[in-house]
């Protein structure tokens, strides 16, 4: 098996990202695809009290287990299926279930901090980061947290206030100094999709 390509997208909280994997994965299909969500590879916190787990600062690099994730994106390369951890937001933990990941043409790795580590990024041929305004950011999280996450508004904005918008101009926002493209706009943004595939089609040397 051929090394896949390995793409990169990155941004704030809800700016999109998930978007535009989604229309790359719907360009290619899941027989070429294998999707990493960052989010997947927050550290494990069983052993903490569940007061403490609350207070995770989840957008700093610390909470992230980079070190597997690394791990487990050379697996893919070498054509090893690996097992991606599951993160549950509501225990604020791992859950017991994995989900088992075959290597594909096209590995996707998805989340705020992708680009923060100089290994992580360097493995990436292409870089995306999706730059949206924080004023969609936050209500695109707020829904998402309250709905699919169990959280209260006001939990949602004292976390943004006080952690996620600070975390996100130290560690996020340089970041993007990084990308082959910026997409204003996310998944919204057609000609940025076509010109994403069209690259990863040049790359991957083949027509789908």
């Amino acid at each position: 098996m051929k090394s896949p390509v390995l793409i990169g997208i990155s941004g704030g909280t809800g700016s999109g990202k998930s978007t535009i994997a989604n229309e790359i994965y719907r360009k290619f299909g899941e027989q070429c695809i294998a999707m990493i969500e960052q989010d997947s590879y927050y550290k494990d916190q069983s052993y903490l009290s569940m007061e403490d787990r609350i207070k995770t600062n989840y957008d700093h690099p610390d909470a992230f287990d980079t070190s597997l994730l690394i791990k487990q994106l050379y697996k893919l390369s070498m054509g090893e299926s690996v097992e991606k951890p599951i993160y549950d937001f509501e225990l604020h933990t791992r859950k017991k279930e994995i989900v088992k990941v075959e290597p594909r043409d096209i590995v996707i790795v998805e989340g705020i901090l992708v680009f923060q580590d100089p290994e992580l990024r360097n493995m990436l041929d292409i870089k995306i980061y999706v730059d949206t305004d924080a004023d969609v950011r936050i209500i695109r999280r707020l829904t998402r947290d309250i709905s699919e996450r169990g959280r209260t508004v006001d939990s949602v904005i004292d976390q943004y206030l006080n952690v996620v918008r600070p975390m996100h101009m130290q560690f996020t926002e340089p970041t993007k100094r990084y990308a082959d493209l910026i997409i204003p706009e996310g998944g919204h943004n057609k000609v940025a999709i076509d010109i994403i595939t069209a690259k990863i089609k040049q790359l991957l040397n083949n027509e789908y």
